[in-house]
């Protein structure tokens, strides 16, 4: 009988482990699936021991990570809202990347979310494709070069790594390696058991808008404030009384960080908070028009497809998770 394929589950300090204990799930379901362990997984960190996490969770690394025989190693995200917070983790977490590039050449390295920022720096990733979470794109493209970034995906898959965007990146990570194990039958019967509806990829106009990640304080209390306020409410001199400075100066911050006006960001941010009920709820456009303070559902629609080229019903044939 072949023997199970040995997955580590990293820990590190900082680390996110929501989307390891999901994963652990996941290879325990395919291993009830099959009648036999396909999958067994093991938490690992530089040393045994305890490893304090993100959120104050502490937990137990059975095994240290150059000590254990593994086949794979999953590499977790780790809570940050900065490149430069990223950057300052890595450089902390030196000898975990020392261990990660010293691993054997034919052990299996997976990340996801910012955990991808880890693999780059291994060099493990050297002449490969890879993707990471969208907001460190650019960042991830001026600092490791040598790695082939394909950030328009998802998730890549390459012969000895594989890489996924976001919190919910290890997915995809495991319905790939469920299906080339098991089957895609069996990865059916697990996914409408256990798995929610993965949030599909945003519309492109809203793609850079989200709150966990700005450039600088001003833009996420900027955009706090729009998401709070009434859209008819929202006008450029609004906003930088609430802020506490000038309409020029706002106009110049914002335009240097975005590229757009005080009031086209506002606007995308805002109808941003439109697109997401329209994914998430059934509610019709006029309710969600009250609810964010639009003044008609006519202005609303126009806008709306004004900035996405579709109108929100035609939006949430396209997205909609309900």
């Amino acid at each position: 009988m072949p023997q199970p394929i040995r997955v580590g589950l990293l820990l590190f300090p900082g680390c996110m482990p929501a989307g390891l204990f999901a994963f652990a799930d996941l290879l325990h379901a395919a291993n009830r699936r099959r009648g036999r362990d396909l999958f067994e997984a093991t938490y690992v960190a530089l040393q045994a021991g305890p490893v304090d996490c993100a959120h104050g969770v502490s937990l137990q690394a059975q095994a240290a990570l150059g000590e254990t025989d593994l086949d794979a190693v999953l590499v977790p995200g780790f809570w940050a809202e900065s490149a430069e917070q990223v950057n300052a983790l890595v450089a902390a977490q030196a000898l975990l990347v020392k261990a990660l590039s010293k691993g054997p050449r034919d052990r299996q390295l997976w990340a996801y979310c910012t955990g991808v920022c880890l693999l780059a720096a291994c060099g493990r990733l050297d002449g490969q494709c890879a993707t990471v979470t969208w907001w460190l794109a650019k960042a991830m493209q001026a600092r490791y070069r040598k790695v082939r970034w394909q950030n328009e995906r998802i998730c890549v898959f390459n012969e000895r790594n594989a890489t996924a965007s976001g919190v919910n990146g290890y997915l995809p990570l495991a319905e790939n390696l469920i299906e080339k194990s098991l089957s895609r039958d069996a990865l059916r019967d697990i996914t409408r058991l256990m798995v929610l509806p993965r949030p599909a990829v945003p519309h492109a106009a809203f793609q850079g808008i989200a709150l966990i990640q700005q450039p600088d304080g001003l833009l996420r209390r900027l955009h706090g404030l729009v998401e709070r306020m009434p859209a008819e409410q929202i006008t450029v001199k609004a906003l930088a009384d609430r802020l506490a400075m000038s309409e020029r100066t706002l106009a110049r911050k914002v335009g240097s960080e975005t590229g757009q006006t005080v009031a086209a960001y506002a606007r995308c941010i805002k109808l941003n908070q439109v697109g997401e009920r329209l994914v998430m709820t059934s509610l019709p456009l006029a309710s969600i028009g009250a609810e964010l303070g639009f003044s008609s559902s006519s202005n609303l629609q126009r806008m709306f497809k004004a900035l996405t080229g579709l109108t929100p019903m035609a939006y949430r044939r396209q997205f909609a998770r309900v």
